[in-house]
């Protein structure tokens, strides 16, 4: 489970990440990084924490097959979410190749698209 300080909640802090972030697209998922150390709402505190989001469509599938994909998506952002800086914002839109897609899938795009946006690929 992501830490409540962790989450993405804010329509606001969703629309910063996706217009002003960085982003990196993969078969299965597209990734949207803002990388800060201060919080959008919170300006001059050095020591925010990095929250990540999650967008599923329906075109993904049913309720059930959404669920399953965010569950597995805020498990895998958990594990990486110290390679990040704090106040970093990220939003993960799962495509939907998603839906079908398996856990190691999931985990191998996002640590494609991670890498990428942290300066460890070309583009």
């Amino acid at each position: 489970m992501l830490p409540t300080e962790n989450r993405l909640r804010r329509r606001e802090d969703f629309a910063t990440a996706v217009r002003r972030g960085r982003r990196a697209g993969r078969p299965l998922l597209v990734v949207h990084l803002r990388s800060g150390s201060t919080g959008p709402h919170a300006p001059g505190e050095s020591d925010s924490p990095t929250r990540a989001g999650f967008v599923v469509s329906k075109a993904v599938g049913g309720a059930v097959v959404r669920t399953r994909v965010k569950r597995r998506l805020r498990h895998l952002i958990r594990d990486r979410l110290p390679r990040l800086a704090p106040g970093s914002l990220v939003v993960v839109r799962a495509l939907p190749g998603a839906g079908d897609a398996d856990h190691a899938q999931l985990a191998r795009d996002l640590d494609a698209a991670l890498e990428r946006l942290l300066g460890g690929g070309a583009r």
